[in-house]
């Protein structure tokens, strides 16, 4: 039976101490590198055959570690995993090693398979809610907890973001029609704006109003379990990388707490499903009041150019009653965009699936044996 440490061969560290033993953490980190430059140059000039930069993925998920405290313990685990010792000099790396590269690849894969690909593979499922879901204004996408709680879910944040895409800022369609239908033309956006134009006309619903959804900024399926309630090894593994780019932050997800409007914002289907997909991310603007963000993106100016990127300051309720989204969080999405983009694993994921996809296609389309 594995250890507490142990997942998949991987081992983590069974201290989560930080590196403040007197030149410790400089020693660890010239050795890292020393070894990822190593590795990450022979993989750079033979890329035949690679599927993305496994090197390269080991050090962004270190560089994008949101904590000192975060990184320590990645360096702990990384270096375990490779059976080195964390302290020394970085000449003291024997790279004739034979065990030395097989053992960093399998770090990588650890990650990737663990968390990277499955973060990336959520937001390609598409559910198929039940009438009742339907009618509690529920969404597909990665919205996998009880109808119950997903309805109570998007409401919270419809209320929190005045019913408005908090990137496009459109209006939702559903809740526009409802207070035509009560108020007439007077009806108005929550702000106390009329929606209509001076002839009584609903603007035109490509330009200002759109259906709207909740989209989770770290995906329900991250801590789902199964018919046992409990998490799978895979889940595990995933909750303990995340552990590596940002210490403590599982707590903040734990059960039910995932489902909580500070994990989750409105956007308009197209924007949820670049936000899941991580091409999408918010970073913080200093100099401007809090919650605000530019929202930027890796995908070509022609086909998000109009969208972003945009600056844009996210609502609060006037009571603070529904929390706003966490900006720990966001940010621990977008280290994550940045990971997936930079190493490639992001489109590697990408043909992995789309793989995936063509294949069940074929399989769908096949006739079926018949008995003679």
């Amino acid at each position: 039976m594995a250890s507490p440490n142990t997942l998949e061969g991987i081992t983590y560290p069974a201290s989560v101490a930080p590196l403040e033993q007197p030149g410790l953490r400089d020693q660890a980190r010239r050795k890292f590198y020393r070894i990822i430059n190593h590795f990450e140059a022979t993989e750079s000039s033979d890329r035949t055959g690679r599927s993305y930069n496994r090197p390269l993925l080991i050090r962004l998920t270190y560089e994008y570690s949101c904590s000192e405290t975060s990184q320590d313990i990645y360096l702990r685990a990384f270096f375990q995993s490779v059976a080195l010792p964390i302290n020394g000099e970085d000449d003291d790396v024997d790279f004739s090693n034979a065990e030395l590269e097989p053992a960093l690849v399998r770090f990588a894969e650890h990650l990737f398979d663990n968390l990277f690909l499955p973060l990336k593979a959520s937001t390609k499922k598409t559910l198929q809610p039940s009438p009742v879901y339907h009618s509690q204004g529920g969404e597909s996408q990665d919205l996998v907890g009880t109808p119950e709680r997903v309805a109570e879910l998007r409401g919270a944040c419809l209320i929190r973001d005045r019913h408005r895409c908090v990137i496009s800022r459109r209006f939702d369609i559903t809740e526009a029609l409802n207070r035509v239908r009560k108020y007439g033309d007077d009806a108005k956006d929550d702000d106390g704006n009329l929606l209509s134009d001076d002839d009584g006309n609903l603007l035109p619903g490509e330009t200002q109003f759109e259906r709207l959804e909740v989209a989770h900024i770290l995906p329900h399926s991250l801590t789902s379990r199964d018919a046992d309630s409990q998490l799978s090894r895979s889940k595990e593994a995933a909750l303990a990388i995340l552990n590596m780019l940002d210490y403590g932050v599982v707590d903040l997800l734990a059960g039910n707490d995932i489902d909580r409007p500070r994990n989750a914002i409105t956007l308009t289907h197209t924007l949820h499903c670049l936000f899941g997909d991580f091409e999408l991310f918010f970073e913080p603007v200093s100099d401007q009041p809090p919650h605000t963000y530019r929202i930027g993106s890796f995908l070509p100016s022609f086909i998000v150019g109009r969208l972003v990127p945009v600056t844009r300051t996210l609502f609060l309720t006037e009571s603070r009653s529904i929390d706003p989204p966490l900006s720990r969080l966001l940010a621990l999405h977008r280290a994550i965009a940045h990971i997936l983009h930079l190493s490639a694993a992001g489109d590697y994921i990408d043909k992995i699936l789309d793989d995936m996809e063509k294949k069940a296609i074929q399989v769908d389309r096949t006739e079926p044996c018949r008995s003679t």
